[in-house]
């Protein structure tokens, strides 16, 4: 994979469609760790967790597996009444192992027709594990976009890989697999062209791992700060979009930001965004669809 690089003066004004002037992706991570696995090798649970310590693969991290769980169990209910309350769509990526072993929370957001990214096999694995080994790197995305297509309903056209640890090799495979976009990269906020071997383009539209709930861990934000955190961005975002459209993206994990104490960061964030007519609440493939169609009236191909 190859892609140009197109400083943001050398862009033309991105013109979102339906005269909005920003995209809001919310992006709700649904996630599955192994309680073990087959190594004593340190577990990489791809995020940080609540006890310190990464114990071997094949020893039991009691804490830490039950908080990601509470997620599943407490927490994405919780988002899914914030949402629906707010009668806004999240962006939702998905474990192939959430749709077998949890399959109820895909269940519900099928439900109410919010789009589903394929989001690696399982979270715990990560693809990087196979950088010079790309026939089993095929593997996994494969078996990953089988289980994908079962449970949705309808073939993927979106990738984020677990911990965002993809492969010189990713992009490729999953053009040549038939998708459209990704969503790994962390380098852009609009969406832009990527260069495939097999010739068929794939669009970027970037994940963060700073406007995140993380953060709230990682930098010990409270509610208020983290809330503050989200609008900060918004407001520079939406000031730049008056010449040229931006998006911006906020990570959620519903272990982290389900919690009753920060739950209330993204709903007032969702109600303070909502006060601007012209914010589009966006998916990423509305995004990439809309993007393949026009991206030459925005960034020209060099010379």
């Amino acid at each position: 994979m190859h892609y140009d690089f197109t400083p943001m003066p050398q862009r033309k004004p991105l013109v979102w469609p339906n005269g909005k002037r920003m995209a809001v992706i919310l992006t709700i991570n649904f996630e599955f760790w192994d309680k073990v696995q087959e190594s004593d090798k340190p577990y990489y649970p791809g995020g940080p967790g609540i006890v310190g310590g990464n114990l071997p693969g094949n020893v039991y991290d009691n804490p830490n597996f039950t908080w990601r769980e509470y997620g599943q169990r407490v927490g994405v209910w919780r988002l899914f009444d914030v949402f629906d309350a707010e009668g806004v769509p999240a962006s939702c990526t998905m474990n192939a192992k959430m749709a077998t072993e949890r399959s109820q929370v895909i269940d519900a957001a099928l439900e109410r027709g919010w789009e589903i990214v394929a989001h690696n096999f399982v979270q715990d694995e990560l693809l990087t594990d196979y950088m010079f080994d790309e026939a089993t790197e095929r593997d996994v995305i494969r078996r990953t976009l089988d289980t994908y297509e079962q449970a949705v309903g309808k073939k993927a056209k979106g990738w984020l890989s677990s911990s965002l640890r993809s492969t010189l090799n990713t992009i490729d495979i999953l053009a040549e697999e038939g998708l459209i976009f990704t969503t790994d990269l962390l380098n852009d906020d609009q969406p832009y062209l990527i260069k495939t071997r097999s010739g068929k383009p794939m669009v970027s539209v970037s994940y963060t791992s700073e406007v995140n709930d993380f953060s709230f861990l990682r930098q010990g934000l409270s509610v208020d700060t983290g809330l503050q955190m989200f609008k900060e961005q918004f407001d520079w975002l939406y000031s730049e979009s008056e010449t040229s459209g931006r998006f911006m993206n906020i990570g959620l994990h519903p272990h982290v930001i389900g919690q009753p104490f920060r739950i209330r960061a993204i709903r007032d964030f969702i109600r303070y965004a909502k006060q601007f007519d012209d914010v589009w609440f966006a998916t990423r493939e509305e995004i990439a669809e809309w993007y393949l169609q026009t991206h030459q009236d925005h960034i020209e191909p060099p010379a």
